[in-house]
């Protein structure tokens, strides 16, 4: 017994020596990780770096976020301030709330920071997207032009050699030969490709048209108006579904299959069967949910997932873009695929097969994701307030959209129509204040400047926050409540600030498709208040998640009703109609 005693006694002792070394190693660890980012400062600038913690090495505090959501930045901000360092996604970040020091990044594009996405996103959404390209400056193996000159180039871009894979952007000679160092030298090149060297490293340039401007052609008015039909039969085929659907169905899920559809059907004009179209919805889906992932290519790990989702899809749009370039006799109007091609080539710039596939890739990541959390947001808000829905169905009526029976008059809307509809547009508004898809944007550091009393240091990275700007914003009364009328002419509660007020972003980086956003949810809204009525189908409203986008952790489960029994009917010209976009 007294053996067995000591035994016992002794392999306690070897598990708590165990334990103690693990905390020690990890507390010391946890500290050394904190003073690598701490020598990280400018030394120049004798502000401090914003408080915080930079969590555990190499992983910092990604578990933390992932599972506290949006208590992980009010709890962060509540303890740290408005500007605090974190960790996140394996790299090291300083995140802000707060209108004027949003304000103050935004406004410092090309000069004090400069756009980047985590590694994950650039890497998944490809190189050749507006998203990545803007502003963005590469280095070469041998020597790095200095980003405080490169900033000065204002949407010049310029890449080393080395990595083929990256494309020219917006610049002109004159631009680049001003911005030159003084070591640096200007040489010709064929076409519009340039070739800068400074000191001992070769840069090349492409001249050309920004593919900012080239896109920005495909969300013109002009072009939503032309979108506007298509986007509406879509939305009616769908709402006859979800009426016509014996249980209740899974809103975001739908939602989400909405979106893809109405990116794929309306704005590629992809005539790609339903069978194969449900296919590429599912690996999509997985291409989204890891498109915010740690950036590490192992087995099973979410990145890979990403990057083997993004080959399929890639395999799968390469199909369908030339299937559609053969098909191009007797349409009727142009997608926004259509008015990309065109664009480019009055810029003279043939796009290549790689630059196509990542830009219908983005314009499904612009249309899809985003959109889905929002309708999602507008039919829970609906729901949740019915006097707000009655109030939108007084105003249809009002503007003829509505018979008073309660049946929709037939026809298709208009833009104009659509502006006319201030309550709806009130509506729309206090969705994406409440519940804005994303939490807000990502920015590389240029140069080392002043935020709230600290410094932020060249090389960091900077996330401002959009959804936390709203909640404290000072100009919005009762924030955690649900008041379209807070955007009505009488009370304008976002007139005293436009950075208060951001679910787009700003400067010149606002959002490109805000406007296509914007009309889809106004659509959606009209449809549902002339041609369904739904209840929810659960006890409780569901609580609300935000890793990848905002949505309710169940998707929330709702029963939809068709107005009228008449109105379930499809319409024949329906499918004839979509079929014509190709």
């Amino acid at each position: 017994m007294l053996f067995e005693g000591l035994e016992l006694v002794s392999a306690l002792a070897t598990l708590a020596a165990c334990l103690v070394s693990v905390t020690l190693l990890l507390a010391v660890s946890q500290q050394l990780w904190q003073l690598r980012w701490a020598a990280t400062r400018d030394k120049s600038c004798k502000l401090p770096i914003p408080k915080g913690s930079m969590g555990f090495p190499l992983i910092g505090e990604t578990g933390h976020w992932l599972l506290q959501g949006s208590g992980f930045q009010s709890s962060r901000r509540e303890k740290y301030g408005n500007v605090f360092k974190t960790h996140l996604l394996g790299r090291p970040l300083i995140r802000v709330t707060g209108a004027e020091n949003v304000r103050k990044i935004l406004m410092g594009e090309h000069h004090l920071v400069s756009t980047e996405w985590p590694r994950s996103t650039r890497m998944l959404l490809g190189p050749n997207t507006v998203s990545n390209s803007i502003g963005d400056i590469h280095r070469n193996k041998r020597k790095s032009w200095k980003r405080k000159e490169a900033g000065q180039l204002a949407g010049v871009r310029l890449f080393a050699t080395f990595p083929r894979e990256f494309r020219g952007l917006e610049s002109d000679h004159s631009k680049i030969k001003a911005a030159l160092p003084t070591t640096g030298c200007l040489k010709g090149g064929a076409g519009r490709r340039l070739l800068v060297e400074v000191g001992d490293s070769s840069w090349a340039a492409v001249a050309g048209p920004g593919q900012r401007k080239v896109f920005s052609k495909i969300f013109s008015h002009e072009a939503l108006e032309s979108y506007l039909p298509k986007i509406q039969l879509v939305i009616q085929d769908t709402l006859r579904a979800w009426s016509s659907h014996p249980e209740a169905i899974n809103v975001y899920q739908e939602a989400q299959k909405l979106t893809f559809r109405m990116a794929i059907r309306v704005l590629l004009g992809f005539s790609i069967p339903e069978e194969d179209l449900g296919h590429l919805f599912e690996v999509y889906q997985q291409f989204v949910e890891n498109v915010f992932s740690l950036p590490v290519d192992l087995p099973f790990s979410g990145y890979r997932r990403g990057i083997q989702a993004r080959q399929i899809l890639q395999k799968g749009l390469e199909k369908a873009i030339r299937e559609k370039l053969q098909c191009t006799q007797g349409k009727d109007y142009s997608d926004a695929l259509d008015l990309l091609i065109e664009s480019s080539k009055e810029h003279g710039k043939e796009m290549t097969m790689q630059e196509l596939k990542d830009g219908t890739l983005e314009l499904i990541f612009a249309a899809y994701a985003t959109t889905a959390s929002a309708s999602t947001s507008l039919i829970m808000q609906l729901l949740k307030h019915p006097t707000v829905l009655e109030k939108l169905r007084e105003e249809l009526r009002a503007h003829g959209i509505l018979h008073s029976g309660g049946c929709p008059c037939e026809g298709t809307l208009r833009l104009d129509t659509l502006s006319g509809l201030r309550y709806l547009d009130c509506v729309i508004k206090e969705v994406m204040r409440l519940f804005t898809p994303i939490s807000g944007g990502y920015r590389t550091v240029l140069q080392t400047f002043e935020l709230d009393g600290f410094q932020i240091p060249k090389g960091w990275s900077v996330m401002y926050s959009i959804r936390d700007t709203h909640d404290t914003a000072p100009v919005f009364k009762d924030v955690n409540v649900f008041d379209p009328d807070r955007f009505s002419q009488a009370r304008s509660e976002d007139k005293d600030g436009r950075f208060h007020y951001l679910p787009f972003g700003g400067g010149v980086r606002t959002c490109l498709g805000k406007h296509l956003a914007k009309l889809f949810l106004k659509v959606l809204a009209v449809e549902l208040a002339s041609t369904s009525r739904f209840e929810l189908a659960t006890r409780t409203f569901p609580r609300i998640t935000l890793v990848p986008v905002l949505h309710p952790v169940d998707g929330l489960s709702v029963k939809f009703f068709g107005l009228d029994s008449n109105q379930n009917k499809i319409l024949p010209e329906t499918e004839a109609m979509l079929s014509a976009t190709v």
